[in-house]
């Protein structure tokens, strides 16, 4: 089949469907790019899809929402397109034998019972995708449950199971092998080719079944250090089928690994799997800014250049919320850094209203009460990002600031045409004065030598402090997000 590209900009999608004499079916889609009117062909090992640049996650933990799990998550639909966001990152709803955060995965073709049915879950996807959000399933490879049928039956007949292949022994104790304390989450065997088979064709189900919009995939660093060549062959056969999913990795964005071997994004952790690289910065309050620009520029090593990060305040492995642990006026100047750093930002279930409790301890609804008036501060922070290409782009650099203050500052560009914005932040509960070596600081100054903040509307001095340095003052614990006079302050 030949075609002749379209000449307006975008991208454009081709699906064939064969259906054989038994009527089985099989569904493959392309798609190619057109830009400034010459069509391309994506790097699908490689690149991610136009909308994956404008994503703000939310976690969705359904049990959390209320007591019908699908059902509860439905009726507030309404309420998260509100707030901004457009990508729902469900927590795992494949059967489990108990009830918790669901990673022990007892059947991988089907839902979780006291979340409904599958007519429900597919009820949401089709709801969400209604109002034009994006719905990633949290999907587990790793590992089973111990009550998975197949471990069941390796457990009680040894060797002679057919699926005692299926996972990982120990040579001398014949015990099965597992990470940290996870006992109860036996390891798959992905040197065994059915394994490998079984579980593509579990992720496989349901984007064909469900037209889910990608993955976050639990353990994707496991499955690597056993695997590697798996995740390759993965993504390879889900974007044959939808080229346009959000594959992201629970592993570190530090390792180049995931973004040349399978995956679009992955985690903001350290080298260690599982710690979050912020989670000691805010501990010292006269180390934060320099705990920060380590994490953010990974140490002086710098991240993979394709290298798209999972940034988070909150997730259901932090354990006390952001604000239990800094206290209102942190989580403000946190957010407003979260929301305006390159990378893939995630605001986790009951955040944006101060709920405070502990994933893994709360069985049941939160409350949705906006105690603290926060919800207003995220709704605004996520319309900034929508709103100027340069607060979503890549592209930013972190500027040199002296300050006896805690002060951070970087600027965020948007290539030609979307003006720069400087981005200010003073974590320090006390007035800041900040001077700040910004590339042509004019670009920031408009007559008098005010900028707009566009953050709070109001109008931000700058003066030259000499030596090429340029003056900002910042009230206690702020954030300021000062938009450049026109676009041609590149960086």
């Amino acid at each position: 089949m030949t075609l002749t590209a379209p000449r307006a900009d975008g991208e454009y999608y081709v699906s064939l469907e064969v259906v054989d004499r038994q009527g089985r079916a099989d569904r493959a889609t392309a798609y190619f790019v057109v830009r400034e009117g010459r069509p391309r062909l994506p790097n699908l090992s490689s690149e991610n899809p136009a909308w994956v640049e404008k994503a703000v996650v939310y976690g969705v933990v359904p049990h959390n929402f209320g007591p019908r799990g699908f059902q509860s998550v439905v009726e507030r639909l309404d309420y998260l397109r509100d707030l901004g966001v457009n990508t729902l990152w469900l927590s795992p709803c494949t059967a489990t034998p108990g009830e918790g955060h669901g990673y022990a995965v007892s059947d991988y073709f089907d839902v979780r019972r006291d979340y409904g049915t599958r007519r429900e879950f597919k009820g949401l996807i089709r709801a969400a995708h209604a109002r034009g959000l994006r719905v990633l399933m949290d999907f587990v490879p790793n590992h089973s449950s111990v009550h998975h049928p197949y471990m069941q039956d390796a457990l009680a007949r040894g060797r002679a199971s057919p699926y005692h292949g299926f996972y990982e022994w120990d040579r001398k104790g014949g015990g099965h092998q597992y990470y940290f304390h996870w006992r109860h989450l036996p390891n798959l065997n992905y040197s065994n080719p059915q394994v490998r088979r079984w579980m593509l064709e579990a992720f496989s189900y349901w984007v064909r079944e469900c037209d889910v919009d990608g993955f976050r995939v639990d353990v994707a660093w496991g499955v690597k250090l056993r695997r590697p060549s798996f995740w390759p062959a993965w993504r390879r056969e889900l974007k044959r089928i939808k080229p346009d999913l959000l594959l992201l990795a629970e592993a570190t964005a530090r390792d180049p690994h995931y973004f040349t071997r399978g995956f679009d994004a992955a985690y903001d952790w350290t080298d260690e799997p599982g710690k979050w690289s912020w989670e000691h910065v805010f501990e010292d309050p006269d180390q934060i800014v320099s705990r920060l620009r380590s994490a953010l520029t990974n140490a002086g090593r710098g991240f993979h250049r394709d290298a798209l990060i999972f940034r988070f305040l909150n997730n259901n492995d932090t354990g006390r919320r952001f604000l239990s642990r800094y206290g209102l006026e942190m989580e403000r100047v946190a957010a407003a850094m979260l929301l305006s750093l390159p990378g893939l930002p995630c605001i986790y279930t009951g955040q944006e209203v101060g709920a405070e409790f502990e994933p893994y301890k709360t069985p049941g609804p939160i409350s949705w009460e906006n105690r603290h008036g926060l919800r207003d501060y995220y709704r605004r922070l996520i319309a900034l990002r929508g709103e100027h290409p340069s607060l979503r782009s890549r592209d930013w650099e972190l500027m040199e600031v002296r300050s006896a203050e805690q002060v951070l500052a970087y600027c965020r560009y948007g290539g030609r045409g979307p003006a720069p914005m400087l981005v200010v932040l003073n974590f320090s509960p006390r007035l800041a004065r900040a001077d700040i070596r910004i590339p042509r600081a004019s670009c920031w100054q408009s007559t008098g030598g005010m900028a707009r903040d566009l953050l709070t509307g109001t109008r931000v001095a700058l003066r030259a402090s000499g030596r090429g340095l340029t003056r900002v003052t910042l009230p206690r614990l702020s954030a300021r997000f000062l938009s450049g006079a026109h676009s041609s302050c590149g960086g």
